[in-house]
C-alpha cells in the first residue's frame, strides 16, 4: 500500500505522524489532505532516511536543490559535497539530474548519503545510456524507458519527474504557437524529438497505467513535469503551456484513483504580474495538487544573479500557494554550480519559501520573525545569530566590523535608534 491508499482507508501512517509533528499539525488533518491529493509525502517504501517531509496545502513551503554531473564534468565526490552542503543549508530535498559518468554509481552514492528525499528524471538516464552506447536518442524504446524508470524506483528514488503531458496534441498546439525559446525542458525536448521521429504518442502518456503500476509498487511520488514550460518571459502563458497543464490535471486524477501520490511541476520564466495567476490556475485545474515551481524567474536578463531572480518569483509563488520551490543558483544558464553556489541557491530559495509562508500564515512562520525582532530590539547579537537563517554568515559579517565588540554596529554607531529609544 502507498501513503495515499492508506490515507484513503483512514490509516495514519508513521510517516504521516512524523510529518504532522514536524509541521505542528493534527495527524488526522494531514491524512485528509493526503487522501484528497492536496499533500504528498515522497518516500520510497524501500528506503529509510532521517528527515521525511510533506509537501502541500497548509504545510511549510519546501525547497529542493538540484545536483548532478554532465558528460563534460562528472565528479561524484564533488556531487556528494554539494549534497552535504545543500542539506546543511536547509534543503528539504535533492534531485540527481546526472547525465554523465557512472549514473548508477552516482545515484547509489547520493541515496546512501542523503538524509532527505531524493528525486530524479529517469529519461535523463535512458538518454545518457543510449549516448554512452553511441546510439541516437530516437533509438530509445518505450520498454527501455520504463525499464529505466523501474530500475530507479527499485533503487530507492522517492519521487520522479515524468513528462507525461507532452502529447501529439500539445505539440500541434506548440507548432501553432510562436515561441522565442521553444522547448527548454531537457526531458520535454527528448520526448518531442522521439515523437516527431517515430510519429507516435508519448509513451509516458500512452502507457500511463504502466507508469502508475510501477509507482504504486514502490510508493514513488510522481512529479508530473512541465515539458512545455516557458523558458523565456516572452513565452509565458501561451496556449501550449496551458494545454499541457490541462492534461497534467487529468493525469493527477488518474494517479489518485490508482493510489499514487502526484504533484505538478510549473514554470519556468514568468513575469511578476502572471505568477499568482499561474498558481491559481494550477490549483483549480489540478484539484489543489501540490505545485512544484521551477523558479519562477521573473526576468531573462540577469545571468549570474538568477538565484535572486528566482527568489523574487519564488516568494510571490509561495505566497500565492506554491508548495515546493526548486532552487536556482547563480550559475543557472551558464554552467554547473560550484559548492558555494549550491549554498547560495538553497538560502535564496529558503528566503523565498519563508517569505511565502509568512504571507500564507503557516503556523510558526511569524513566531520566528517575531523572536528575531525581539533579539534586535534588545541588541542581543548572540540571539540574532542563533535565530538567523544563516547564522554563520551573519556572525562573519559582523566580525568584519570595527564595532564587533561593541553593543552597536557601524551602520548607526552612536546614532543607534534602538539605544536612543532606550535613552542610552
Amino acid at each position: 500500500m502507498t501513503q495515499l491508499s492508506q490515507a484513503l482507508e483512514g490509516i495514519i501512517t508513521p510517516e504521516m505522524g512524523a510529518v504532522a509533528q514536524d509541521e505542528g499539525m493534527d495527524p488526522e488533518i494531514l491524512r485528509q489532505k493526503i487522501a484528497a491529493g492536496r499533500a504528498v509525502i515522497p518516500k520510497n517504501r524501500g528506503r529509510d532516511f532521517l528527515f521525511v517531509k510533506g509537501i502541500g496545502e497548509g504545510l511549510r513551503t519546501k525547497v529542493n536543490a538540484n545536483l548532478g554531473t554532465s558528460a563534460e564534468h562528472a565528479d561524484v565526490d564533488e556531487e556528494i559535497v554539494k549534497l552535504q552542503v545543500a542539506v546543511a543549508s536547509g534543503a528539504d530535498s535533492v534531485m540527481d539530474l546526472s547525465t554523465g559518468g557512472d549514473l548508477e554509481a552516482i545515484r547509489t552514492a547520493i541515496l546512501e548519503k542523503s538524509c532527505v528525499m531524493v528525486g530524479t528524471v529517469p529519461i535523463y538516464g535512458a538518454a545518457a545510456r543510449l549516448m554512452q552506447q553511441d546510439k541516437q536518442i530516437v533509438q530509445m524504446t518505450a520498454d527501455g524507458l520504463f525499464e529505466e524508470i523501474e530500475r530507479q524506483c527499485r533503487q530507492g528514488i522517492d519521487y520522479i519527474t515524468v513528462h507525461c503531458g507532452i502529447t501529439r496534441r500539445s505539440l500541434e498546439v506548440l507548432e501553432r504557437t510562436p515561441r522565442v525559446a521553444g522547448i527548454v525542458s531537457r526531458g520535454g525536448s527528448i520526448l518531442a524529438l522521439w515523437m516527431k521521429h517515430h510519429r507516435k504518442e508519448n509513451p509516458l502518456y500512452e502507457h500511463y497505467d504502466r507508469l502508475l503500476e510501477i509507482a504504486y509498487e514502490y510508493d514513488v511520488t510522481l512529479s508530473l513535469g512541465d515539458g512545455l514550460r516557458p523558458g523565456a518571459i516572452a513565452d509565458a502563458g501561451d496556449r501550449a503551456q496551458f494545454e499541457e497543464l490541462v492534461t497534467l490535471g487529468d493525469l493527477a486524477r488518474r494517479a489518485k484513483a490508482r493510489g499514487v501520490q502526484a504533484m505538478i511541476e510549473g514554470p519556468g520564466h514568468v513575469p511578476l504580474d502572471q505568477v499568482q495567476a499561474n498558481i491559481q490556475m494550477e490549483k483549480t485545474i489540478c484539484d489543489g495538487a501540490p505545485f512544484y515551481v521551477l523558479g519562477p524567474l521573473t526576468t531573462d536578463v540577469a545571468p549570474g544573479y538568477d538565484h535572486i531572480t528566482s527568489a523574487i518569483g519564488g516568494a510571490i509563488a509561495a505566497a500565492a500557494g506554491a508548495d515546493f520551490l526548486c532552487y536556482v543558483t547563480p550559475a543557472e544558464h551558464l554552467r554547473l554550480p560550484t559548492v558555494a553556489e549550491v549554498r547560495e541557491g538553497v538560502f535564496a530559495a529558503r528566503i523565498a519559501a519563508h517569505s511565502g509562508d509568512l504571507a500564507k500564515g503557516i503556523p510558526g512562520a511569524a513566531d520566528w520573525d517575531r523572536k528575531m525582532s525581539q533579539a534586535r530590539a534588545a541588541l542581543d547579537w548572540e540571539g540574532m545569530y542563533s535565530l538567523a537563517m544563516d547564522g554563520d554568515l551573519a556572525r562573519s559579517k559582523r566580525r568584519q566590523s570595527e564595532a564587533y565588540d561593541q553593543i552597536v554596529c557601524t551602520m548607526c554607531g552612536k546614532l543607534c535608534s534602538i539605544n536612543m529609544g532606550k535613552g542610552t
